[in-house]
């Protein structure tokens, strides 16, 4: 058993965010906190992106709190600049994060103590931030008909690069960004493609000032406060309408379809008759929160998600959920890991309840 004050899950943005501030707060790595990550390296997410997505075509990444991202190479994959960032930011603030460490569950321990049980031994801690993400959960939807298509299906998680559909029907579902960046980057190569999605997409013309940003985070952090899960973000921002996209809509690869009814073994249907004939279905449909290892402290709410004030669960004020919500945004998670930690601070002083045992 190894005793701590502060368990943090997960070394993206938001868990390092959260391990800075438990840091400069007087929290030492060990008996203080301690930061357990999955992954095999630095980066987060980020190390698992695909090589054309380079650091240039990445919107709205935010420096970490204490060090600025500076003279990166835009023409870089954002894998190799992101996770350079990274290791370079763990090993300046010395947040030794543990890795690579599976987390099973988190379960209600002795003396108002939460354990976490991992591949590498059992934590009992006080408190527990939760900066898991979404990358591990992609969402697949269930269409009739789809076990029996004969081509490939994979999700935005597995995708390598435009080079790997050269010559062949490519179906791309989901109007969010990822999916849009798929199309523009694949149609160059492809035989054909087709963009389906559920709903319209919605462009934003202009800047996303800070205005906008409120509203749009206002309207994610409304669902989190009533136990809903979040939407996506595309949801409550839409698409910048940029030259790329200008140009995806006026040669027609950004020519959107409505959501077909079936897939059949060489392609998509719709109910009208319609037919397109593919080799591949690519989903770009988004990601879950990966929350399941908290599923024995039953915060879960009837409306399927959790219940969040600021970052902390409301059935349990020694959890708090970074980067989940309206802390998903790479800034946003910078503030939530503040915010995280100066309740903590309150919490381990006694200036807020911890649940009784059952």
């Amino acid at each position: 058993m190894n005793n701590t004050e502060a368990v943090v899950i997960g070394a993206g943005q938001a868990g390092l965010s959260s391990a800075y501030h438990l840091r400069r707060n007087g929290f030492e790595p060990g008996s203080g906190f301690v930061v357990l990550d999955h992954s095999p390296g630095p980066g987060g997410a980020w190390q698992f992106r695909w090589p054309s997505l380079t650091y240039g075509k990445v919107h709205g990444m935010h420096a970490l709190p204490g060090m600025e991202l500076t003279d990166a190479d835009p023409s870089r994959p954002s894998s190799e600049v992101i996770s350079a960032y990274f290791d370079r930011y763990e090993r300046t603030f010395d947040l030794r994060v543990r890795r690579p460490v599976d987390v099973r569950a988190v379960r209600e321990g002795p003396d108002g103590r939460l354990l976490v049980e991992t591949s590498d031994g059992v934590w009992s801690t006080r408190a527990l931030i939760n900066a898991t993400g979404t990358w591990d959960r992609p969402f697949w939807p269930r269409y009739p008909g789809q076990e029996t298509f004969r081509g490939r299906q994979l999700h935005t998680a597995q995708y390598p690069g435009p080079e790997a559909f050269a010559g062949q029907r490519v179906v791309v579902v989901g109007g969010g960004a990822s999916g849009t960046q798929h199309l523009l980057e694949i149609a160059p190569y492809a035989a054909a493609t087709t963009w389906v999605t559920r709903r319209p997409p919605v462009f934003r013309e202009g800047p996303f000032d800070e205005d906008a940003g409120r509203s749009a985070v206002a309207l994610v952090e409304e669902r989190v406060r009533q136990g809903l899960p979040p939407r996506s973000v595309v949801s409550v921002t839409g698409l910048p309408l940029n030259d790329a996209i200008r140009r995806g809509l006026e040669d027609g690869v950004l020519d959107r379809q409505p959501m077909f009814d079936r897939i059949t073994p060489d392609g998509v249907a719709w109910s009208d008759g319609r037919h397109v004939e593919a080799d591949v279905i690519l989903w770009a449909t988004g990601f879950r929160a990966a929350l399941d290892h908290l599923a024995p402290l039953r915060l879960r709410e009837p409306g399927g998600g959790f219940r969040v004030d600021g970052t902390r669960a409301v059935a349990d004020p020694r959890v708090h959920l970074v980067g989940y919500g309206p802390s998903a945004s790479t800034i946003g998670a910078n503030r939530a890991g503040r915010a995280a930690v100066r309740d903590i601070r309150r919490l381990l002083a006694g200036e807020l309840t911890e649940p009784v045992a059952a």
